[in-house]
């Protein structure tokens, strides 16, 4: 390109600015435009495939993106106010250094006609179209056509006040538009790295004080690009990004973070306590299938059970036949964890469901005569129900067609079987239990530690 033409595309564009600024004459700005119709209106056009916008409509917005540090490139975002925003858009366009004229804050009209819709990855795009491989999407708006759809308003950029958001508040209306978030971090493993790979998109993981994750992207031709990231916790503004369900944020530069309070104390989410025992094990004589097993907290604090185990050693195995993960699980203080082997069946019997269900053949489906073991995140055995190698068939941990129920003065768990801890019911009476056999719902109690 020719000097000449070059001096021509960019006196198109800037519209022959006056200044540094990029403050064009007063005769390029609008007041108002007609046709101004709203987000919504707009999507609602896209059915699925890539079209061509025919309305002569317009959508009006506020820049809230920045290109000045480098973080994006060739796209603006805008929402349709400067507070409490529900709902952002972005067009993408063949322009460099977009920030010296759509500062942040500014004011924008679109004039859609002639411009093309299109979706990638959950989010609505404007712009031209890109040709590739056999396909054909929404591209970026070239050079020359920028100013014909992306007019200036006369008023000054106004302040943005991005909408206050926790990461599991984060919602597909907000992206697009400007958030912050309070009491976040860079995670501990990456605190020793630098925003971004030369030349290449990273993405850091963000944490708030939870654990909860939201990825922070970075271009690797940011400005601060090789700077250290922030070692404490604090507020981070930026432009929430989408690509279905997963979320990004793209600061503007290094202003938008503010890590000077001290990082999260570590949240622990493992631990052990003597507090969690058995209370009933289940096999009606009735009913097979409304067999169970029950928990109780005896502490007066809720506990997170991740970690936790419960083991089943069938008949007189010596190795584990089966195991329950208790993780996200937690038990409530003076409270019981009721666990099943069919949750439909359960409900359908006692009336409620259970807590958590686990399928055939686990720990909970025992038919009375196999051993049990409880053990915490570290391996160690908390609580246990029977032997283990011994079959419990005629001995006094079998409950088969019956149940075993710890009895009420029982606090804390045991690592070793101590009879005189249950009451025993089956349909033996061997070795001191109850021949007794059970039916399901009268004789048992899940939920309710008796």
């Amino acid at each position: 390109m020719s000097r000449v033409s070059l001096l021509f595309v960019s006196c198109v564009f800037l519209s022959c600015i006056k200044d540094g600024e990029f403050n064009g004459p007063a005769s390029n700005c609008k007041e108002d435009l007609e046709t101004v119709v709203s987000y919504a209106q707009v999507k609602a056009l896209y059915s699925g495939e890539l079209l061509q916008i025919q309305e002569d409509w317009s959508i009006e917005g506020y820049v809230v993106s920045s290109d000045k540090a480098g973080n994006f490139f060739k796209v603006l975002h805008f929402q349709e106010n400067p507070t409490s925003p529900s709902e952002g858009f972005q067009i993408e366009i063949d322009v460099r250094d977009t920030y010296l004229r759509y500062p942040v804050g500014k004011k924008i009209f679109i004039k859609l006609k002639g411009l093309y819709l299109g979706k990638s990855k959950g989010v609505f795009q404007l712009g031209g179209t890109f040709s590739g491989f056999g396909t054909v999407t929404v591209g970026r708006l070239p050079a020359l056509k920028v100013p014909e759809h992306i007019l200036l308003s006369c008023n000054d950029p106004v302040t943005i006040e991005p909408a206050e958001i926790a990461i599991p508040a984060i919602d597909s209306t907000l992206a697009g538009t400007l958030v912050r978030f309070q009491d976040l971090e860079i995670s501990e493993a990456e605190l020793d790295s630098i925003f971004a790979r030369a030349g290449e998109t990273t993405e850091r993981v963000l944490l708030d004080c939870l654990d909860n994750e939201l990825w922070l992207r970075n271009s690797g031709f940011a400005d601060f690009q090789n700077e250290p990231l922030p070692q404490g916790n604090g507020s981070i503004t930026g432009v929430l990004l989408r690509e279905n369900s997963n979320y990004f944020l793209a600061i503007r530069d290094l202003e938008d973070i503010d890590f000077s309070n001290s990082r999260c104390e570590d949240v622990i989410t493992e631990f052990t306590s003597e507090r969690v025992f058995f209370t009933e094990l289940a096999d009606p004589d009735n009913n097979a299938d409304a067999r169970f097993i029950e928990l109780y907290n005896s502490s007066e604090v809720a506990l997170d059970l991740n970690g936790w185990t419960i083991r089943r050693y069938t008949n007189a195995n010596t190795e584990v036949s089966s195991q329950i993960d208790l993780s996200g699980s937690q038990i409530g203080p003076e409270s019981t964890l009721v666990i099943s082997p069919d949750p439909e069946v359960f409900a359908a019997i006692y009336g409620f469901p259970p807590d958590l269900g686990v399928g055939g053949n686990s720990p909970a489906d025992s038919n009375g005569d196999d051993n049990l073991e409880l053990v915490d995140p570290f391996g160690t055995v908390i609580d246990v129900f029977g032997v283990v190698g011994e079959d419990g068939s005629g001995t006094n941990h079998e409950f088969e067609d019956g149940k075993a129920i710890r009895n009420s003065s029982v606090t804390r768990a045991n690592a070793s079987y101590t009879f005189s801890e249950w009451t025993v019911y089956n349909d033996s009476g061997d070795a001191g239990t109850q021949n007794l056999p059970q039916n399901a719902p009268e004789d048992f109690s899940p939920g309710n530690r008796n």
